[in-house]
C-alpha cells in the first residue's frame, strides 16, 4: 500500500482509507473487529470516523457508536499505535449532537473529549470540522448554493476563536493535526490564511465527496490542493456504491445503502444511471473490475491525500482492497474523462 504525507505535518497515511461510517448498523461489531483487521493486515492504517456515526439511519440514540467500536477494537487488539486516526467535530444544524450547536471554542474542547472517551485514546491524529459553520454546498447543495447571507468578518472571528482552541488541543497532546470537511476553495483558503495570521494548527486536508460522477473538486479546489499541500480525502469515491452497477436496472439489494435510503441523499436522478453505465462499459471494454477502476482512478489525481471507502462486509472490504494494484492505462483515463463530459455532474 503506498504512503502519502498527510498536508505538511510530517504524518504518513496510506493511499487508501478505512471508513466506518456504517460500524455497528449495517456493520455489525465483530464484523468491524474482522474489518479493521483485515486492513491493518494489508496496509491499510489509516482510519476515518466522525461522532455523529454510525450513519444508515442516524439518530441520537446510536450517535458516536461507531467510535465506540473503534475503541473497544482498539482496547481489544493493543494496535492503536499502528493505526493514524480521524475523527470529525459536527456542526451547526445536526440536532443529534450538542442540540445543533456551531463548531466553537467552547465546544472544541467538549467535542475531543468526548471523542477520545468513546475511542479509548489518548489522542485523535486528524481531527476535523464536519462541515462550515456557514453551510457548504456539497451534498447536492450546489444546485441553489447562496453565500449571500454570509457574515466575512463573523466567519473569519469564528476561525480565529477555532483555531486558538485547538492550538491548546495540540498543546494538550489531544490531537495532532487539523483537517476541513465538505468546505469551498475560499474557506479553505482563510483558514490557511488564518493560521499564519494567529498561529493554530495549518489545515492538513480536505475531505469532500469525490468520484467519476461528483468532480467539483477538479476546479479551484484541486489548484488549492496542489500549491498549499492541502490534500483531498475523498469520501464517496464510488458514488455510494452506484459505480460498482449493482442498482443498474432497478436493483435495491438486500441490506444495500439505498434499500435503508432510498434517495442515497440525492444522488438517484434521472441521469444517474445512463452516467454509470458509460462508466461500466469503459471497465468492461478494458478487462477492469468497475469498483477497482473508480477506486484506481481517484489515485491518479495530483491532489489527492487518501480515498476514503467503506465495506458493509469483510467481502466487499476485501474485494476493494485489490483497487490498490490496480494501473489504469491512459487509454482508460482518456476515455473515463470523455464519459465526463458526456455525463457531467449527473447528481
Amino acid at each position: 500500500m503506498k504512503q502519502r504525507e498527510l498536508g505538511r505535518t510530517g504524518i504518513v497515511v496510506s493511499e487508501m482509507c478505512l471508513g466506518t461510517m456504517t460500524f455497528s448498523t449495517q456493520t455489525s461489531e465483530a464484523e468491524s473487529f474482522a474489518q479493521m483487521e483485515l486492513a491493518l493486515d494489508r496496509g491499510v492504517q489509516f482510519w476515518d470516523c466522525a461522532e455523529m456515526y454510525p450513519v444508515n439511519p442516524l439518530s441520537r440514540e446510536t450517535q458516536g457508536d461507531a467510535e465506540r467500536v473503534l475503541g473497544n477494537w482498539f482496547e481489544k487488539s493493543g494496535r492503536r499505535n499502528e493505526v493514524v486516526l480521524a475523527t470529525k467535530h459536527s456542526g451547526k444544524g445536526y440536532k443529534n449532537v450538542r442540540d445543533g450547536a456551531a463548531i466553537s471554542a467552547a465546544t472544541i474542547p467538549e467535542a475531543i473529549e468526548g471523542s477520545l472517551k468513546r475511542l479509548k485514546t489518548d489522542v485523535i491524529d486528524l481531527y476535523q470540522f464536519h462541515w462550515p459553520n456557514r453551510g457548504s454546498y456539497m451534498f447536492r447543495q450546489n444546485w441553489d448554493y447562496d453565500p449571500s447571507h454570509q457574515d466575512k468578518s463573523d466567519t473569519i472571528a469564528n476561525m480565529e476563536e477555532c483555531l486558538g482552541a485547538l492550538h491548546k488541543e495540540v498543546d494538550r497532546g489531544t490531537i495532532r493535526a487539523f483537517g476541513l470537511s465538505n468546505e469551498s476553495a475560499w474557506g479553505t483558503g482563510q483558514w490557511l490564511a488564518a493560521a499564519e495570521r494567529v498561529g493554530g494548527p495549518r489545515v492538513a486536508s480536505v475531505q469532500n465527496e469525490y468520484s467519476l460522477l461528483c468532480r467539483m473538486y477538479d476546479t479551484d479546489l484541486a489548484e488549492l490542493s496542489v500549491n498549499e499541500d492541502v490534500g483531498l480525502l475523498a469520501f464517496s469515491p464510488l458514488g455510494a456504491g452506484l459505480l460498482s452497477g449493482k442498482y443498474q436496472g432497478g436493483k435495491v439489494p438486500d441490506g444495500s445503502r439505498r434499500s435503508l435510503v432510498p434517495e442515497m441523499g440525492g444522488r438517484i436522478t434521472p441521469r444517474v444511471f445512463d452516467a454509470v453505465e458509460a462508466y461500466l462499459e469503459v471497465a468492461r471494454k478494458h478487462g477492469l473490475d468497475p469498483v477497482h477502476m473508480a477506486l484506481a482512478w481517484t489515485l491518479t489525481r495530483p491532489f489527492m491525500g487518501s480515498s476514503i471507502f467503506g465495506a458493509t462486509t469483510v467481502a466487499q472490504l476485501e474485494h476493494a482492497l485489490e483497487a490498490a494494484d490496480i494501473v489504469l492505462s491512459d487509454e482508460v483515463l482518456s476515455e473515463l474523462n470523455a464519459v465526463h463530459k458526456q455525463h457531467p455532474m449527473p447528481y
